[in-house]
């Protein structure tokens, strides 16, 4: 049974990948797959192309993985970033968004964390996200709604700037601070 994930040590596994040790990259695959299939399950939208979008990411994983630098930001959110920017250059280069239905996706993902997460997991995963809830209410609702747009829907910044009908500029500003209130409050 892998780790708790506050236990798990993401930084020394990318520089274990980095070397060569495709043990650490299964290490990470353990620890995260769930969590990260459902990253790539928001974006595209279809089970499939998820599971196509996470293989690709891995694989990106393994070939960068010595291009992690520590000094500009965590092991984890590094990991994401890869599989998020994946999903998104996926929806971008198919030239269309399969569309399923948000029931679905949340069936979807609860019988994934039910049948493969431990209960002791699980209970983990839920009470991150309600820390993470309860950080994006204290944000203020423009600094919000830009997170959610870009790290819900996938939205560039000027798709943002054009659903809020917003100056580039300001949308930029309230992602960066948003998410710089966010890591402090979860800490």
């Amino acid at each position: 049974m892998p780790a708790a994930s506050s236990t798990f040590d993401y930084e020394a596994a990318l520089a274990d990948c980095a070397k060569g040790d495709r043990a650490a990259l299964h290490r990470i695959y353990q620890h995260e797959s769930r969590r990260l299939l459902g990253v790539a399950l928001r974006i595209v939208r279809d089970r499939a192309r998820a599971e196509d979008v996470l293989h690709d990411a891995f694989m990106n994983l393994w070939t960068k993985a010595a291009s992690f630098d520590a000094t500009r930001g965590e092991g984890r959110g590094w990991i994401h970033s890869i599989v998020r920017n994946q999903a998104l250059s996926a929806v971008r280069t198919s030239g269309r968004e399969v569309s399923a239905d948000e029931d679905a996706i949340a069936a979807i993902e609860a019988e994934a964390v039910a049948n493969a997460a431990p209960m002791a997991e699980a209970f983990e995963i839920n009470a991150d996200l309600g820390r993470l809830d309860e950080c994006l209410e204290r944000l203020d609702t423009a600094k919000r709604n830009s997170i959610l747009l870009a790290y819900v829907d996938g939205c560039s910044h000027g798709e943002i700037a054009q659903r809020l009908n917003a100056p580039l500029g300001s949308v930029k500003a309230w992602v960066r601070r948003g998410l710089l209130s966010l890591r402090e409050c979860m800490a």
